[in-house]
């Protein structure tokens, strides 16, 4: 393989398909390309233009002279309809578009040779073509870009810093990450280093504002709650215009008030949102906060380019009414096929279900339908399930059933008790069982850093656990 190791593009053709890739890509990911204008006639017309003599002199000499008359017979037929062969090798292989996917859009991702798809590609283009464009006031024009999950938004980033950086136009650039998760932005630090990316992390919001007012980093990462604490700490602004935000999932409510603190830091700089949820009605004020939609490539086509795969919903009805009766027989229902052992041994861990109230009632019946479920549809065939709950109190309570039925293995990730955790207000919440939880996390593993990386990991590459349980964690952008 060491052979290809300098090959930029490799491009797989026939009449009526294409694919691209670079070396060493695993036959899934090879790519789709589609050009976001129509080039349809200008591509009929180099397909049909005939070659000139002196041009076919050179193609069709030596050994090569008795094709000749093979392409004189097809020009002779007249004009062809354009295939995806044609539509293809015109997209990637013309002399401007072949150099300048080779120079800009080729990175290593861990050591991994990776191309950019074409929406990555066009996208870059419009958000370039958008910050070079100065307004009135002296500012950059920003924007949202809106990329479905799972098609590359976080690789697009990489992209987009470096066609910044190798930008004429922008001198002594600053590049910030901002996200709203730890977990986020370990996981966006992680991406710019494994592509050789030199940055820095944000540890408080003091460190924040050094590495702002600093010149020799080029690229920093940050969790958003960092600018209040900067804007708490002393009253400092950088007006540069070069200094670029790149804000992941903006659309969240949480960006709302930090936003302002944010431009009160930073009044000149040029914000970019990017997010992989539907932009919807109610974000339409995010939107036009960071300057308008730069581009969106939504679910539709990403399933249409195999880029992601289809999501399935299937609904699951457990009996809202909660009583004795209905509590009897749904417990019939679930011990129709134990034998009386089980049903007995079972029945003792229900001995408290009429002193449960109806919220816990509830999760406990919801609990049962995942753990029978997941045994019978997946368990042992290598996936495994993700639980949303709508809080942490509820996440604990869910851990508690699922360990009780012994079904299944699971674990519960959440941030601690004291951190900002969505739009949900966790003093609402049952918080001396959240942190009781906490405490027995920390002993066990130390930090909180520490716990969201070894749960993590054991969900991606471990066996158990089979159901990871959260709340706002792992839900958008989780790579």
């Amino acid at each position: 393989p060491q052979l290809f190791l300098y090959s930029q593009i490799l491009i797989a053709l026939s009449k009526n398909e294409a694919k691209y890739a670079t070396t060493g890509t695993p036959m899934e990911f090879w790519a789709f390309w589609k050009e976001q204008k129509d080039v349809e006639n200008k591509v009929r017309d180099i397909i049909n233009t005939p070659l000139a003599s002196e041009k076919k002199d050179r193609l069709f000499r030596d050994r090569f002279k008795y094709v000749r008359k093979y392409f004189d017979a097809l020009e002779a037929e007249g004009g062809r309809e354009v295939t995806e062969q044609d539509r293809v090798v015109h997209a990637l292989c013309r002399p401007e578009r072949l150099l300048d996917l080779t120079f800009h859009y080729i990175l290593f991702d861990a050591g991994e040779k990776k191309i950019a798809r074409y929406q990555q590609y066009f996208c870059v283009k419009k958000i370039m073509d958008r910050i070079t464009t100065i307004d009135n006031m002296g500012k950059r024009l920003g924007g949202v870009v809106w990329h479905t999950q799972g098609s590359g938004k976080s690789l697009t980033m990489v992209m987009l810093a470096k066609a910044i950086a190798l930008e004429p136009t922008i001198d002594n650039h600053k590049i910030i990450l901002v996200t709203d998760r730890i977990d986020l932005d370990d996981q966006i630090y992680r991406t710019f280093h494994h592509c050789g990316k030199e940055l820095e992390q944000a540890r408080t919001g003091k460190h924040l504002l050094e590495l702002i007012g600093g010149h020799k980093e080029r690229i920093i990462t940050t969790i958003i709650d960092k600018f209040d604490a900067a804007v708490g700490a002393k009253d400092v602004k950088n007006a540069d215009p070069n200094i670029f935000v790149l804000v992941d999932e903006g659309h969240r409510g949480q960006y709302g008030p930090l936003h302002a603190k944010m431009k009160k830091v930073l009044p000149n700089a040029c914000y970019i949102g990017f997010t992989g949820t539907p932009v919807m009605k109610k974000h339409k004020n995010t939107v036009a906060t960071f300057g308008g939609l730069i581009d969106s490539y939504t679910i539709d086509q990403a399933v249409e380019d195999k880029a992601v795969v289809p999501l399935l919903y299937e609904g699951r009805h457990v009996e809202q009414k909660v009583d004795s009766e209905s509590i009897d027989i749904w417990f019939e229902k679930i011990t129709e096929k134990l034998s009386k052992e089980q049903a007995a041994d079972l029945k003792k861990k229900f001995a408290t279900t009429d002193q449960l109230n109806k919220a816990e009632q509830k999760v406990m019946r919801i609990a049962w339908d995942i753990s029978e479920h997941f045994r019978d549809n997946w368990q042992s065939t290598g996936f495994k399930a993700q639980l949303v709950a709508q809080d942490k109190a509820t996440a604990l309570m869910y851990k508690k059933y699922l360990d009780e039925f012994g079904m299944v293995i699971s674990e519960v990730l959440v941030s601690g008790p004291d951190d900002r955790e969505g739009e949900e207000d966790i003093y609402k919440e049952n918080k001396e069982g959240i942190i009781r939880f906490w405490k027995v996390m920390m002993d066990k593993y130390g930090t909180e850093k520490e716990y969201n990386r070894q749960i993590i990991n054991a969900f991606k590459y471990g066996e158990i656990p089979e159901i990871i349980v959260v709340v706002d964690k792992l839900i958008t952008g989780f790579d």
